[in-house]
Order: structure tokens, then C-alpha cells, then sequence
């Protein structure tokens, strides 16, 4: 489940309630987003006040016991790569071992420029990083994390071969299955092209349920009637996704008010899961 850490209706009491409300229904992780400065191309999307990733998993995992904790996904080049290291392994050891650090490079130039980060050069600032994480988190005196899971977000080909070459797992965001398929394609020939096995799917789908089936090409992955999405949660199991995260935000900020009608798409959701003879 992706928690949505940002909007009018997000605070420290909410964020509780989320957290124990989806570990509550049987659900096994919890993810949020990452923005640092929340400049004008950022607050059309994701509008403050908005809850550092970091941070607000650390609270998180005060609050709950079993779920595990993740970012969907954290802005590799907005952070040092050992500040990075070290608030993962530090959080990853204070939560008894349950973070997930899902990466990506980001799209918000306004924020790169605020943050005095050049957009232009985000996809090989990336890798570097990525790189000098793994590479700090092999002290274990120090770190004392071991290598913890790192999920790979993004769609573009660039993702892919960064999923294949540095991550435990390819997350790719919200989508309709048919792209997924050649996606899933070009994905096997890069990882058959730099010899190295293809990383686990762990996909992010939106959720949203309704009355009546979504038709057409471009219906996304997780949107339609509850059993449209229960097909695709099985389409993407027999394609390889042992972990499917759910992102019920629609782009409404005044959705954070009110996150009734999510937790409700959610309990039934987890309804089906358990009564699916599938």
C-alpha cells in the first residue's frame, strides 16, 4: 500500500492511522514518496505539507510491528550517497529489518534546480549513488545493515537497465498491462545483453474501483470493477510479481481529508485475496 505523505489532510495522527489501519487488514507493506522542496511543478501533483520519507518511516515503525516499510520511490541524486546509506541501514536496524529503499532519479526540474542538483546529469548521478550505497553498506562495523533490497522505479528503458544492472527488484509505476508485456520483453534482452539475471517484478498499480467495468487500451493496471482488478493481480502473479503495491491516490489533494473511501477500496481488496480460490 502506498501511503500518501503529502496533503492537506497528512499529519502525524493520520499517518498513524493509515499505518495501523492497513497492517490492521492484513497487508504487508507500506510505502511512501519523496519530494524535498515543494516547488511549484511538484505542489500541482503533490501538494504540502509533505512528510519527509525518511522520517516519517522512522515514526511509522513505532506505530506498527509486522508491516514492512519502503519508499516509492526515494530521489536518489536529491541526497550524499552516504547519508542515504546511512538513514537506510540506521531505520532498516531500528525497524527489526524491514525496510525496502525503492530509487528512482526523478522528473521535477524545478525541485533539482531549488536543490542545486543538475537535472540534465540525475540518470548518472543515480547509478554513482546506488553504487556508493552498496558499497557503504559492505562495512559492517559501521552500518551494520548488510545489503538491504533495492527496488528499481521508473518506466523508461534507462529504468531497466538500471533495474538489471544495480536493483533487487524492477518497480515500475502504474501502467496498463498491455505496456507491461513489452516492457517485461525488453527487459529480458537487456538483462540476457549484460549477462545478468532479470530482477523480480514488484510493481506500483493505482486502485480505484468502480461500479461498472473500464474499457479500452489505456485502462491502467488496478482500475475498474473488483474483479478487473482482481484479474490483474493475477496476470501479474503468473508474470513473476510476488509483491503488488496498491496506490489508491487519484490526484485530488482534498483526498488526503477524507481517506474513507481508500481504506474501503483497500478492505475489499483484501476481502477478495482471501476468499479468491485462485
Amino acid at each position: 500500500m502506498n501511503v500518501p505523505n503529502f496533503g492537506p489532510g497528512t499529519d502525524p495522527a493520520m499517518l498513524r492511522a493509515w499505518a495501523q489501519t492497513i497492517e490492521g487488514m492484513g497487508f504487508g507493506l507500506l510505502m511512501v514518496s519523496d519530494h524535498v522542496a515543494v516547488t511549484p511543478d511538484v505542489a500541482e501533483q503533490y501538494p504540502a505539507p509533505f512528510y519527509e520519507p525518511f522520517t516519517t518511516l522512522s515514526y511509522l515503525a513505532g506505530v506498527t510491528s509486522r508491516i514492512r516499510l519502503g519508499t516509492t520511490v526515494l530521489i536518489v541524486p536529491y541526497r550524499h550517497p552516504l547519508l542515504i546509506a546511512r538513514m537506510a541501514a540506521n531505520l532498516n536496524q531500528l525497524s527489526g529489518g524491514r525496510l525496502i529503499l525503492g530509487v528512482g532519479v526523478g522528473w521535477a526540474r524545478q525541485e533539482f534546480e531549488a536543490l542545486g542538483v543538475p537535472f540534465e546529469q540525475r540518470g548518472r548521478l543515480t547509478d554513482e549513488h546506488l553504487r556508493a550505497v552498496r558499497a557503504a553498506w559492505d562495512d559492517e562495523y559501521d552500518y551494520r545493515s548488510g545489503p538491504l533490497p533495492i527496488w528499481v522505479g521508473g518506466n523508461s528503458d534507462a529504468a531497466l537497465r538500471r533495474a538489471v544492472r544495480l536493483g533487487d527488484a524492477w518497480h515500475p509505476l502504474r501502467f496498463a498491462m498491455p505496456w507491461l508485456n513489452g516492457a517485461l520483453e525488453r527487459l529480458e534482452a537487456i538483462a540476457d545483453s549484460e549477462q545478468r539475471p532479470v530482477p523480480p517484478l514488484a510493481p506500483r498499480i493505482c486502485l480505484r474501483l468502480t461500479e461498472s467495468p473500464v474499457t479500452g487500451p489505456d485502462r491502467k493496471a488496478g482500475e475498474g470493477t473488483i474483479e478487473q482488478v482482481m484479474d490483474d493481480l493475477e496476470q501479474l502473479r503468473r508474470l513473476g510479481a510476488g509483491t503488488v503495491l496498491l496506490d489508491p491516490f487519484n490526484g485530488d489533494p482534498d483526498e488526503t481529508l477524507h481517506p474513507e473511501p481508500a481504506w474501503q477500496a483497500l478492505a475489499t481488496v483484501a476481502a477478495n485475496v482471501r476468499t479468491d480460490p485462485k
